[in-house]
């Protein structure tokens, strides 16, 4: 294993916390970091590797968009709500550290369903938008440790 290994493995990893924390793009940094490894070892091997992370960071982007949102439509909740859960979460983040992004998901969710439905609905869509956004969250992270893997096996194999 050599330096370009030991970074680029470091960038996989990075990434593959960034798909629980929002603030980094976790797939995307996990296909830089095997890009530019993939074109500093340039072997077949390297190449292979690469696709293959393509592959799977597009097959996981497509499928956590895809999954919830059908689950979304079919309870009624508009996709324009989790838009603006995720901006009060960005900023719950920053007002309250480590706790502020789910409170302020939850709460601002909550807050427009309860407006938009009424209290009898407002719940029970929130609870529709937090299995939307784990359900989401638990197939960027499924792609994020295939990824590791695939990156891993091919460090080995190269």
């Amino acid at each position: 294993m050599d330096l370009i290994d030991f970074l680029a493995g470091l960038g996989v990893l990075a990434g593959l916390v960034g798909v629980v924390v929002a603030v980094v793009p976790g797939l995307a940094l996990q296909v830089i970091a095997v890009t530019i490894w993939a074109f500093e070892k340039g072997t077949p091997a390297g190449w292979v590797v690469l696709g293959l992370v393509l592959a799977i960071a597009a097959t996981a982007t497509i499928l956590k968009y895809a999954f919830p949102h059908r689950k979304l439509r079919e309870e009624g909740v508009p996709g324009w709500i989790l838009v603006v859960g995720a901006v009060a979460a960005v900023i719950g983040l920053f007002v309250i550290p480590v706790i502020g992004a789910p409170i302020g998901f939850i709460l601002t969710v909550y807050v427009f369903e309860r407006v938009r439905r009424g209290p009898a609905r407002a719940w029970p869509s929130t609870k529709t938008a937090l299995k939307a956004v784990f359900t989401s969250m638990g197939i960027e992270l499924a792609g994020g440790f295939a990824i590791v893997l695939v990156y891993f096996m091919g460090v080995f194999v190269t």
